[in-house]
């Protein structure tokens, strides 16, 4: 991956990065929490060879002591330093547990020892510390001597900065912990938006979708038809908000439908999706509302046997509709119903058998019968993978539409539903990308804008430009020289214009 792909994953699983980084950073801080607070306290003693007048031999006591000291660090914590010790202070611990508190340093040319005690409470460990280097000294000084007799022993060990009580803990560290664990945090996030990058397969945006059908030589993109959380309140978009990137991409999708079949234009349309909840319904609803806008009659049919929909997006009634007229209880037209600027046929009562009502011939003569009353016949159709319904009625229609859902619909469910329109030997008109994102998609652009209509003029001004449209355009009734018949000068409004 370069670094464009990178920043890619960055903008795309920003909520995964973000969230995996936050509780790197709350391991952290419950690390730090949880942790019992341990001091350190630290006795510094210095090395000294006993005898010696000469330079020369100062010399040469100098760098055995610098030898010694180096030996020294090992003994600190052993038994004969630590048991004496936990007896003396009567610690409740073993001698080997002591030993594991205790460590020693010897910095390299330099005769001095450094012995550090660690416990959790900061006066203890300053005793500890300091009863620790008095014994050590007193070890050393019987190894040292000959014959046992300590006090001809030629090495001293003097303490020569005692241990104090520290003010503050020396673990746990809350910063380094912090920031240790956001730093895992965003390296794990990082890897496991990697991860999922590379394997979801979801059409995320126009591009995705554009080279999956290009791949399989499959029908182009028409429409890119941005994500709008208030479209479960209001299901027409060129109902409820005529100029928004919404509604420009349901426009966008009618134009270039009437250009996919240059030879035959598709009057019956079929809109599908791989799978449910892929917004096919909200695309039949807004494209039979598209064509309708240009004057024509439009028809929708909501012929999603399963799990109908249209009835309760556009506040219909669903029990009269297809399914009646099929069985023969009512007409096709007594059984319409209208939204205003088209109608709509609903799905009537749920059948048992619907994929053979769909295929059957009444259905098709249905359809035939409404496509010679209608300029376009918008049909919604039952998802294609799930259900044989949609190919059932391949020989009703004139082409399919489908709808594949930003972040949802993969690649192989997009191959899927292909393979199976194109085996009735109807033509896949194209395809729409629904709730794809408003930005990160090269099809959708913000070009959106707000109408205002222009408020009538008032006050003064009002007066004003009634007064001058008075001397210039007499009113219905009025001479040239704008008086009445009855011979009274009547002003002349603005709204006279037109």
């Amino acid at each position: 991956m370069d670094f464009h792909q990178y920043l890619r994953v960055l903008s795309r699983r920003w909520r995964v990065i973000a969230l995996v980084a936050l509780l790197g950073t709350a391991t952290g801080i419950l690390a730090s929490v949880a942790a019992t607070p341990e001091y350190r306290a630290t006795t510094t003693l210095f090395a000294s060879l006993q005898g010696g007048d000469d330079t020369s031999q100062l010399n040469q006591g100098n760098s055995f002591t610098q030898a010694r000291v180096q030996s020294y660090a090992d003994i600190v914590a052993s038994p004969e330093v630590t048991t004496p010790v936990v007896k003396s202070l009567e610690l409740k611990m073993t001698p080997s547990e002591l030993g594991s508190r205790v460590s020693a340093e010897a910095p390299v040319n330099t005769v001095l020892v450094r012995l550090t005690v660690t416990d959790t409470h900061a006066a203890r460990a300053a005793r500890i510390s300091n009863a620790v280097a008095s014994r050590f000294a007193q070890v050393i000084r019987e190894l040292e001597s000959p014959d046992g007799d300590t006090t001809e022993s030629p090495v001293r060990l003097t303490v020569i900065q005692p241990a104090a009580v520290p003010s503050a803990p020396s673990s746990p560290q809350t910063t380094l912990n912090l920031a240790l664990g956001l730093a895992v945090g965003l390296v794990l996030g990082l890897g496991i938006g990697v991860a999922v990058e590379t394997v979801d397969t979801s059409m995320r945006d126009s591009k995705a979708l554009a080279e999956c059908l290009a791949a399989a030589a499959g029908p182009p993109v028409l429409s890119s038809i941005v994500h709008d959380s208030r479209a479960a309140r209001r299901p027409v978009s060129l109902r409820d908000d005529t100029h928004s990137t919404r509604a420009e991409g349901f426009r966008k999708l009618r134009v270039n439908l009437q250009f996919a079949e240059v030879g035959k234009r598709p009057k019956v349309i079929a809109v599908t999706s791989p799978l449910p909840r892929e917004g096919k319904s909200s695309v039949s609803v807004n494209l039979a509302a598209t064509l309708a806008e240009e004057g024509a009659r439009v028809c929708l049919i909501d012929c999603d046997l399963r799990r109908p929909s249209v009835h309760s997006a556009l506040g219909l009634v669903r029990d009269a509709g297809l399914t009646t007229a099929l069985l023969g209880k009512a007409g096709v037209r007594e059984v319409l119903q209208s939204t205003g600027s088209f109608s709509v046929l609903t799905s009537g009562m749920i059948p048992p058998n619907p994929t053979q009502i769909l295929g059957s011939a009444q259905f098709a003569s249905v359809l035939e019968d409404l496509a010679e009353e209608f300029d376009h016949i918008v049909v919604d159709t039952a998802p294609v993978l799930p259900f044989a319904d949609t190919p059932a009625m391949a020989h009703a229609v004139d082409g399919y539409l489908l709808v594949a859902r930003a972040g949802r619909t993969s690649k192989s469910q997009i191959l899927d539903a292909l393979g199976v329109l194109e085996r009735v030997n109807v033509p896949v008109l194209g395809a729409v990308l629904n709730a794809a994102p408003a930005r990160g998609d090269g099809e959708v652009h913000g070009y959106a804008y707000r109408y205002q209509p222009k408020p009538e003029p008032s006050g003064r001004f009002s007066a004003l430009v009634s007064a001058r449209l008075s001397s210039v355009v007499p009113r219905r009734g009025s001479s040239a020289n704008g008086h009445s018949a009855n011979g009274h000068t009547e002003p002349v409004s603005a709204k006279t214009r037109s």
